[in-house]
Formats: C-alpha cells, structure tokens, sequence
C-alpha cells in the first residue's frame, strides 16, 4: 500500500557549499529513519490495524465452487436414522371414486375392499380431512427429531387411495422401524375417547404378524400412554375395556405389515362432545405430539 508523505517545495536551483550539505543529509537521515520506525509501530493507514491481512495472519482463501457440493450435515436429534412411517386414513377423494375403492384386495385372512371413504362429523367435516392435517403435524414434529418420515399419501396421488395392501408395502418397502395409522371413528353419539389396534396373531396367505405382534403392542402402549397424557382425552369407552388397546385380525394395514405398526382412533367424529376436539385445530397438535412422544419412546428416546 502506498503511503503518501509530507509535500515540498519543489527543488530550487541553488548553490551549496559542500559542507552545509553533508551536514544537512547527516541530519535528515537519522530524522527518516526514525519517523518509519514510529510509522510502522503505529500501524499503517488502511493496515493490519484496518482489518487487512499481515503476513502473521494470511486471508482466507476464497470459496472454492467444490465447497458448494460438500455433504450435507447428517440431521441431529433423538430419532436421527430411524424410520417412520405415517399414513393418513382414507383419502379426500375416495367418495369420488366409489368404485375403484370398491375392488377387493387380498389381506391374508380373507378380501376386503381397497378402501372406504371414511366417516365425518354431523358438521361435514371428513375423517380424511382430520387424518391428513394430524399426519402433517406429526411429520413436521418428527422430522424436528431428526427422523425421516414416509407417507403413504400427501395429496400427490391421483384422487383416491392408495389400497391397504399397498399402505402397508410402502412401510415394509421403506424398512420403516415403527408405522402408524391415523384414524378417527363413526360410532353412535355417547360412545367417547379414543383407542389404539393392535394386530392380532394372523399367518395366513401373504399375512403374517408373527414377527411383529411383541413389538406392535409395545409401540401402541407408548402411544396410548402418551396420547392420553398429552391431550387430556379418555380411553375409549366403548372399545378396549378402559384399556385404550384393542386387537383386531380384520385388518389389511395391519396384517400385512413386516414392520411394527398400530391404528390410532383419535376419537368418535359423531360424537358431538369428542367432534369439538377433533376440529379443533389447537387440540389436532396435541393429538400429534401424543402420537410423536409415543413413537419416541417406542425408538427408544
């Protein structure tokens, strides 16, 4: 960097004799010498002092375009590597499509229909509907824990579906290390609260639970546990024997799985004191930080 020192007069044609001359370099030397001294002890103008690099402290080298494609950090928290699985009961689109839904699939104890389209409050206000919002707050409360969530639909499907046997390939398809179905009942005004399907025993055809009965019923205890702690809400009354858990073998979801898996009724859609919470949108969070605190303590957090 340039320094820019004290401004003279412009040299003059003059005569010297040689001894005041010798005299003055003898004395402006020393005078140079020792204001550099004092100049560099300072600090230079626009120097280290001013944010520049010095030879102690080199810059940084400038961003190389590799930097751009180092790997991305591995996503930390209490469910990093584990795999979930959501699936939102029924479809918005199912009444729609009637009979495409209506085709039978195999699900190892007998056929059974590929779908259905779900129950609704006395008000309209669908199961589908109910079961894709909880499953988009689940999701985003999971993948905060670092997991990484499947669903086995999020409204990029065509209108309807998918079948229940295709549910629960995309779990075992995906190694997934817990599922969980999300549902909401139609049972008769009074009947309250909710409950937790578990799966039955079943070796049938191309079921077989066997595997995953021990560890299926260990993830639905954590979830009823903490499902009923985080919400407020009751057991089932009608279902379970207070319990919260039933177990059913009539389920393709279930009975296919080769990964731990369980339903969750999350209460009685016609049900006029439980279809206030379940349109709440306030209760609905709650509902899926009871489903993700069950999930974690099923994985082991």
């Amino acid at each position: 960097m340039s320094y820019t020192g004290p401004e003279f007069d412009p040299p003059q044609q003059r005569r010297f004799r040689r001894a005041p001359l010798a005299v003055g370099l003898a004395a402006l030397v020393p005078g140079a010498l020792l204001g550099w001294v004092v100049y560099e002890g300072v600090g230079r103008p626009g120097g280290d002092d001013a944010g520049q690099a010095s030879a102690a402290t080199p810059k940084s080298a400038p961003a190389s375009p590799d930097d751009a494609k180092a790997p991305v950090p591995t996503p930390s928290g209490s469910l990093a590597g584990k795999v979930i699985l959501i699936d939102p009961g029924h479809n918005p689109g199912n009444f729609q499509h009637t009979s495409e839904i209506n085709q039978k699939v195999n699900i190892g104890t007998n056929w059974k229909e590929c779908d259905t389209t779900g129950t609704s409050t006395n008000a309209g206000y669908s199961e589908a509907r109910f079961t894709l919002d909880v499953a988009h707050r689940l999701r985003a409360l999971l993948e905060k824990q670092g997991a990484t969530v499947k669903m086995t639909h999020d409204g990029d499907r065509p209108a309807w579906g998918p079948c229940v046997d295709k549910r629960a390939a995309i779990g075992n398809d995906a190694h997934a290390d817990a599922a969980i179905s999300i549902h909401a009942d139609g049972a008769p005004e009074g009947d309250r609260g909710f409950h937790v399907i578990l799966p039955a025993t079943v070796h049938s055809g191309a079921a077989d639970t066997r595997p995953i009965v021990g560890p299926s019923r260990t993830l639905g205890e954590r979830v009823e546990k903490d499902f009923a702690k985080v919400t407020g809400s009751a057991p089932s009354n009608y279902v379970g024997n207070g319990t919260g858990l039933d177990v059913r073998k009539d389920l393709g979801g279930l009975n296919l799985s080769t990964v731990p898996k369980v339903f969750i009724e999350c209460g009685n859609m016609r049900d006029s004191k439980d279809a206030a919470l379940l349109t709440s949108g306030a209760w609905r969070q709650k509902a899926a930080q009871g489903i993700s605190d069950g999930l974690a303590d099923f994985l082991g957090n």
